[in-house]
């Protein structure tokens, strides 16, 4: 029988990107835009990519990493305000196992002609999954990918 635990973490992210608010939001809002950054590493094997950007929409990224890891997250968007914020929850898998449940927000600020972006992420890691800090670890390298997408 699995022994049931929860452990909780929090972290806030901050960057800034030499683009206005409107094209940060833009990176997040259309699958081909998304694709763009947010995906697993070099090798990665896509089994299923959706995205329905709204409030009350979902997105999945489902595939196989090259060391033969099967990770699923699976979103559920709570609110969209264009420019500006994005919250979700969502449901981390690793080899069809239940890892995470979280709660994320992005909020887009003006910062000159540039945007500062702030991600804060609540977690809760299930049945003696330890994170150790790779979330956060991954959501800075997906946070570079985003700058580099931008540009």
């Amino acid at each position: 029988m699995t022994d049931r635990n929860v452990v909780h973490a929090t972290f806030c992210i901050e960057r800034a990107y030499p683009v206005p608010p409107a094209r940060a939001f833009a990176a997040w809002a259309s699958p081909e835009a998304k694709a763009q950054w947010f995906a697993g590493p070099e090798g990665f094997e896509c089994y299923e990519r959706s995205m329905d950007f709204r409030s009350g929409g979902a997105e999945r990224l489902w595939g196989r990493h090259p060391g033969g890891k099967v990770s699923d997250f699976q979103a559920r968007y709570f609110e969209v305000i264009p420019d500006a914020r994005i919250i979700y929850g969502y449901d981390m898998y690793v080899d069809g196992r239940k890892i995470s449940v979280s709660l994320a927000t992005i909020e887009f600020h003006a910062a000159g002609q540039g945007t500062r972006l702030v991600m804060t992420e609540q977690g809760a890691f299930l049945d003696g999954y330890d994170d150790a800090g790779s979330r956060e670890e991954g959501t800075r390298w997906l946070l570079e990918k985003l700058g580099q997408a931008l540009g």
